[in-house]
């Protein structure tokens, strides 16, 4: 270990303190990289599919090959990382994500560029656990509270950001170009992070254990397909999605058993003995759920009731991401001066009072209230999601970080991916509920519309003007079957106030002992 390694850091030297901030970019560059693949990608499926000669189905692929990859390869990440050491599974990572990112943009097949996903997935799914990890041990306790606010701004930013991103790089460029835009970040967090990241300690004796890690696979990938699917193949009327669930269910379920009773388990039973660290996990599930479902809600409410155009959609969107942004900042200064469940409390309010003002919100909503609403949900989750973090990790045992990051991620990405399809499959459902309800009051008998413009323009007994008053029956359905869904994610937040009261607070020391390890 270099001198610089064994210095203290309560007087950092000037190069602790550069190769400290340079780390620091590399993690966060590495993080975004991750981040936006999960949606940059969704606003090009259709140039991919005319360009790769797919049919609809068939191109959803490239996004549910590189989310089950990543699902399932996030929870081998705190052995690899100890085993081989964390530099060297970073330095791996982001080589071969960089890679494979550039091999899906010169893809010429459908078959190309699901495996070329499969392996940006499988490369990525450490890029988050492992650039938070490093942040956590980089920095003293007093200044972890805005270490994870930046660390933080990659993984709320890049989901929120990915779909106006990659609709303005397909607009304007190409849909290759949401591939090739990860070559100058995978170059530069590369090279930073092999100049000053120093090695963690290796377990050369460590084994595998494969057993834990098959049964894991298979509930986590059965359960990926399951909830990517089951919209398509009409969830379980479907052989298919049935396969898929009792897959998943069978698959956790000898995962649990095998991490209690095996001798060295493939995760550590001593993180759930951790209250902190568990009580962080559900509500990190919630808030995953939350994260991800209100911009694929949005994105399609925009366009197809509100008739704004797909840029002008990605902009309105973006307010949401600001808010995230600033009030990350402000809640990474406050951990250290207040009691970080505070502003946890006050995001959770933020995120529950934005959700309950979109059920008042009709397809003519205002842009002005859309911008303060997206902007204050956006606050909101920022406010939740830098002192979670710091709250989570605080209790629990440094050998365990990399681990315990890992599985918050796999809880965040199952959250997101459960978020979506329960929304996607209220909304279906209800739209047609809503629809059959609406419909029964369209009779001859009814006076409102055999009279005046309702009878010049929905006149039922015109084959063409009843196509028209069916298309606004379905309009004014589907704008209720929202309203229902964003009053689905408002019940999901607010009882995760209460398991607030079953954290404690870190204690407010100096110093880490873990802090010079990293540093070159």
């Amino acid at each position: 270990m270099s001198s610089t390694a064994t210095m203290n850091t309560d007087a950092p030297s000037e190069h602790v303190g550069m190769a400290r901030i340079l780390v620091t970019v590399c993690a966060m560059m590495a993080t975004l990289m991750q981040a936006l693949d999960s949606t940059i990608a969704n606003v090009a499926l259709p140039y991919m599919q005319g360009s790769l000669s797919a049919t609809a189905d068939q191109i959803t692929w490239v996004l549910t090959s590189y989310i089950v990859a990543a699902a399932i390869m996030t929870a081998p990440v705190g052995w690899l990382s100890a085993r081989f050491g964390r530099k060297r599974i970073f330095i791996i990572s982001l080589v071969g994500f960089t890679l494979a990112s550039m091999l899906c943009g010169v893809a010429q097949s459908l078959t190309e560029i699901v495996v070329f996903r499969l392996a940006q997935g499988v490369f990525g799914a450490a890029l988050v656990p492992l650039s938070q990890a490093t942040m956590l041990d980089l920095y003293p306790v007093e200044q972890r509270g805005q270490a994870m606010a930046v660390w933080g701004m990659g993984v709320m930013l890049g989901p929120i950001l990915g779909p106006t991103l990659g609709g303005w790089l397909t607009d304007a460029y190409d849909w290759r170009w949401v591939f090739y835009v990860n070559l100058p970040f995978g170059v530069l967090a590369t090279a930073g992070l092999a100049l000053f990241l120093n090695d963690s300690k290796r377990d050369e004796g460590l084994r595998f254990d494969w057993i834990g890690f098959a049964v894991l696979a298979l509930g986590i990938g059965a359960l990926q397909m399951m909830l990517d699917r089951g919209e398509q193949k009409d969830w379980f009327g479907s052989t298919e999605i049935v396969i898929e669930t009792v897959l998943a269910g069978l698959g956790l379920y000898l995962f649990t058993v095998h991490m209690i009773t095996a001798e060295k388990p493939f995760i550590s039973p001593r993180l759930f003995k951790d209250r902190n660290f568990v009580v962080g996990l559900v509500i990190m599930f919630a808030i995953g759920m939350v994260l991800l479902s209100t911009s694929a809600l949005l994105a399609p409410y925009l366009q197809r009731l509100s008739g704004y155009p797909v840029q002008t959609a990605g902009l309105l969107m973006a307010p949401r991401g600001f808010g995230t942004m600033m009030a990350m900042m402000v809640a990474g200064r406050l951990v250290s001066r207040v009691d970080p469940r505070l502003p946890m409390v006050a995001g959770l309010g933020l995120i529950a009072w934005s959700l309950w003002d979109m059920t008042g919100w009709t397809p003519n909503v205002g842009t002005e209230e859309m911008i303060v609403n997206s902007v204050l949900q956006g606050a909101g989750l920022g406010f939740v999601f830098t002192p979670l973090t710091v709250v989570a990790f605080a209790t629990l045992a440094p050998e365990l970080r990399t681990d315990g990051t890992a599985l918050f991620s796999l809880v965040r990405n199952v959250g997101s991916a459960i978020g979506i399809s329960v929304t996607s499959f209220l909304l279906s459902q209800n739209t047609q509920i809503m629809h059959a309800s609406l419909a029964a009051h369209v009779t001859p008998f009814n006076r409102m519309i055999q009279s005046g413009g309702a009878y010049e323009f929905w006149n039922i007994a015109n084959p063409s003007t009843l196509a028209a008053l069916n298309a606004e029956i379905t309009r004014q359905a589907t704008a209720i079957a929202y309203v229902d869904d964003f009053k689905f994610m408002m019940l999901v937040t607010l009882p995760t106030a209460l398991l607030l009261f079953l954290m404690s607070a870190p204690e407010k020391k100096k110093g880490d002992d873990m802090v010079p390890e990293i540093l070159d």
